[in-house]
């Protein structure tokens, strides 16, 4: 059908970002572009997109033409595979949205194998600071810390995960006492800083009991905006860190790192995959989620119940209260 032509041509344009990408893409000249957008917009008699050559940007009308017409596409490509049962042979769309750390570590490696093993999907993997709205912006998939609040998502766990307090054994060495949460008060602490704010709220619990959550607020005289950087510098001596298990697990198994403070520990911080609830999932989707959960296995040791000791052989850090 011409309408659901249109409709991918479309699609294809909004993803592009600019009449001149889109036609390098497709093959085909500036102004046929122009012209087919043009066309569409005079069958539906409303302006879909105000562009430029260098920049497309989308009207309300748009936004809602993409949206709800990334559905219908879906929807039609589904049907296709139940009714040709080509589950060992994917097709289609798969828009995946993560943050930077996460996505670029594991999340970008895995979906370059499993499109290895379905050269038919077309995908599209988006790298945000912050996780963006699904259905607003036309995401299959969006990888996220902690269950979705939103019951109209589907959320797989991937990756159980936990913030962990640690600092290089040089820093351990001569470090204040630390015992409990307060006492991060006397410590150069190394805050990702995501924002104006002075200060960062770390959150901790009691290990092995149900208590309650201890909020503190640390700040101190080196920040970064990058978990990489922050990292660099705990590895190096500079004070304490907050940081997720997959990030440093392979630091504390080094003993680049030490794990402190074993009487409390940071709050639990799983990875999920999330999607939207509706009547027919793609098979694509539950494809590539069960893929995750089960690659990520491999790919992160499993979160400890017990704190990580250092290697047999190193230095015991005098302070840290490991036992």
């Amino acid at each position: 059908m011409a309408q659901l032509d249109d409709l991918a041509f479309f699609l294809r344009l909004a993803q592009c970002g600019s009449l001149t990408a889109t036609a390098r893409e497709l093959g085909l000249s500036l102004s046929a572009v122009s012209k087919r957008l043009k066309q569409i917009e005079s069958r539906l008699g409303v302006e879909l997109a105000s562009r430029t050559t260098r920049r497309l940007t989308l009207t309300a009308e748009g936004e809602l033409y993409c949206r709800r017409g990334a559905l219908i596409l879906d929807e039609l490509g589904e049907l296709e595979e139940t009714l040709g049962d080509r589950r060992a042979d994917l097709s289609g769309r798969l828009r995946i949205n993560a943050t930077f750390g996460f996505g670029r570590a594991h999340v970008a490696p895995l979906l370059s194998s499993f499109c290895q093993h379905h050269p038919a999907l077309s995908a599209w993997l988006e790298l945000t600071n912050f996780p963006m709205n699904l259905s607003d912006q036309g995401f299959d998939i969006g990888i996220r810390v902690g269950e979705p609040p939103d019951s109209r998502l589907v959320a797989r766990r991937i990756l159980a995960n936990r913030r962990l307090l640690c600092a290089a054994p040089s820093y351990c060495q001569a470090m204040p006492r630390l015992e409990t949460p307060a006492d991060l008060g006397q410590h150069r602490c190394l805050v990702i800083r995501e924002n104006d704010s002075d200060f960062a709220l770390w959150r901790f619990e009691p290990r092995g009991e149900l208590g309650q959550t201890r909020s503190v607020k640390v700040g101190g005289e080196m920040a970064s905006n990058d978990g990489e950087a922050i990292t660099q510098l705990a590895i190096d001596g500079h004070g304490v860190m907050l940081r997720s298990w997959w990030n440093v697990h392979e630091h504390l198994e080094a003993g680049r790192l030490v794990e402190l403070m074993p009487a409390w520990q940071g709050v639990r911080a799983d990875f999920y995959a999330v999607f939207d609830q509706r009547r027919h999932v793609p098979q694509r989707i539950h494809a590539f989620t069960d893929y995750l959960e089960q690659a990520m296995i491999g790919r992160v040791l499993p979160l400890p119940e017990h704190p990580v000791m250092p290697p047999k052989g190193s230095l015991a850090p005098e302070g840290a209260g490991l036992s």
